[in-house]
């Protein structure tokens, strides 16, 4: 075997390994896992999660989805906590402590300290006779029967396991709170992302010049006119309303079409009914109907009344591409 089909091999035997433990986990969520979501979501404090090693590692993560998704948490390292971060943890708030085998010396003391102060502690862990496991009020099963590491040492499987058990909780959580895609954007207004999910038409029609023409506009000013506004298009309006569109497309038509533009007004070489969006639509629904139709302008409208245009690098410029 090559050294090209030997990464091969080993890189499917891992994903191999890790997609049947995460299967198995759906076997393990129970009655308990269910009490957890249940207590998390009536108590009127955080969530804090700890761990050591590559399990804090995916606390920090788990943190972040919940923090996103509605459920405000904060991580705190197992280490720091017994040398002075204890104080993280408020009368209501619930611990989530994240451990593989249960029995590392930083849980075993951390652990007490937690439940003298009165507070719940969740664990997700894969050892059903650990410290931990003993010690919890609820228990998070991330049983993993190997690791994807040849030698079973290195955290593979098992922290993939972890991060799965979070992102359940997470959702099981979300799914409670009924916490939407505006809720959502909320927590997320900065970046592509959040953008998707709050920018609108209107944001971006507001950066743009208006261009229109009659419908009786002579050819001449109808390319001033696209020439001027820099959108390559131009509405064709009466009466405030959309009868018709002109792009460079339509006129470079146009030249090949005819040796003499005298007497050519706008209606001569506009689209009738020309694809439009609400202004009060979101820019994604922008960007579904330009892929849709191949086109990258949309003229834009309020109950028919003309407002403005769209253009792919409006929303290329933005972030929302």
């Amino acid at each position: 075997m090559n050294k090209q089909d030997q990464i091969i091999t080993v890189a499917k035997k891992t994903i191999e390994t890790e997609s049947e433990a995460i299967a198995n986990l759906a076997s393990l969520v129970n009655h308990e896992f269910a009490a957890a979501v249940e207590y998390i979501y009536n108590s009127d404090g955080r969530v804090i999660i700890t761990g050591i090693g590559k399990s804090a590692i995916i606390a920090t993560k788990i943190v972040a989805t919940l923090n996103s998704t509605g459920t405000p948490a904060i991580f705190m390292h197992a280490a720091d906590a017994i040398h002075g971060d204890l104080g993280t943890i408020l009368e209501h708030d619930t611990v989530i402590c994240i451990s593989k085998s249960g029995n590392t010396p930083e849980i075993k003391v951390l652990v007490p300290l937690i439940k003298v102060r009165g507070n719940k502690i969740i664990a997700i862990t894969s050892n059903g006779d650990s410290f931990l496991r003993k010690q919890a009020d609820f228990v998070l099963n991330a049983f993993v029967e190997k690791e994807a590491c040849p030698n079973n040492l290195a955290p593979t499987t098992s922290t993939t396991a972890q991060l799965v058990i979070g992102d359940a909780l997470a959702m099981c959580l979300l799914d409670l709170r009924g916490f939407s895609s505006k809720d959502f954007a909320k927590f997320h207004p900065g970046g592509s992302l959040g953008k998707k999910l709050y920018l609108r038409v209107s944001d971006l029609t507001e950066l743009n010049e208006k261009p229109q023409v009659h419908p009786d506009t002579d050819v001449k000013d109808v390319i001033v006119e696209i020439t001027e506004k820099l959108l390559g298009v131009t509405a064709v309006v009466e009466n405030n309303k959309i009868v018709g569109i002109i792009t460079d497309g339509d006129l470079r038509r146009m030249l090949t079409k005819a040796d003499n533009f005298t007497g050519l007004t706008a209606k001569d070489i506009m689209t009738k009914n020309p694809k439009t969006i609400s202004y009060r639509a979101m820019a994604v629904e922008a960007i579904e109907l330009m892929d849709k139709f191949d086109i990258t302008q949309l003229l834009c409208d309020d109950n028919g009344c003309y407002c403005g245009v769209v253009h792919i690098h409006n929303l290329t410029k933005e972030g929302v591409i």
